[in-house]
């Protein structure tokens, strides 16, 4: 007999894997979050047998309860189709089929900014917000989420918009800040020119930022 619990979401990043049990009625963590490794190189098995150690970890509380699993990748019906900062043998796999293999669990695969987007639209920023919104997350690249009238468009990979004959990610991640000790007033007029892109090219009625660096908020957002 299945024993239902807390559901698990599991986010697969470049550097680390995290997991933690989800209060879907509040959209806050359930408990303590559990952060691995990633694995290097980051291979499809290598990485779900993390995820099945992290499923194993909250087995008490989760019980047989499904579990969301967000990657830094296009993914579409379970697939992924693109690899940022994980291994490219990642593309074209079934990342559902893959994961439910390794942990016994029902899964759903989808990209991480996407899950985040989806996360503002029900408990954050973005809740109750009509027209179009548009999150993006400033980290090791710059990832989006597209949602329009409450409704999510899926994979809009933003951050690989052309700016200055660059990637955006490569130079207004707030990677870049670090890697080429930049200051906030330097880092600003960089996000400055990627969200008047964003402004000029789709004009959202709210854009919301995230990813690590959106808990120093106060050191840039006023900037903008």
């Amino acid at each position: 007999m299945a024993k239902k619990g807390t559901p698990l979401g599991i986010d697969i990043g470049g550097s680390g894997i995290k997991g933690a049990p989800v209060d879907l009625k509040k959209g806050e963590l359930a408990g303590k979050r559990l952060r691995i490794d990633t694995p290097q190189p980051a291979t499809p098995d290598a990485v779900a047998e993390v995820v099945d150690v992290i499923v194993d970890h909250f087995a008490d509380v989760t019980g047989d309860s499904p579990i969301g699993v967000t990657i830094p990748a296009v993914v579409i019906r379970g697939t992924v189709l693109s690899a940022a900062n994980i291994d490219p043998t990642w593309i074209d796999t079934d990342a559902e089929a893959l994961i439910q293999e390794h942990t016994g669990r029902a899964v759903t695969v989808l990209n991480d900014a996407d899950a985040a987007g989806l996360a503002e639209m029900y408990y954050g920023a973005a809740k109750g917000v009509n027209g179009l919104v548009i999150l993006t997350t400033l980290g090791t690249g710059i990832g989006s989420a597209l949602i329009h009238d409450g409704r999510l468009v899926p994979n809009s990979e933003l951050g690989h918009l052309e700016i200055d004959g660059y990637d955006a990610e490569d130079r207004a991640a707030s990677s870049r800040k670090d890697i080429e000790g930049l200051s906030w007033d330097e880092y600003v007029e960089r996000l400055q020119v990627y969200y008047d892109t964003i402004e000029k090219l789709f004009s959202p009625d709210l854009i919301v930022v995230g990813g690590g660096i959106s808990k120093d908020g106060d050191e840039f957002i006023p900037k903008l």
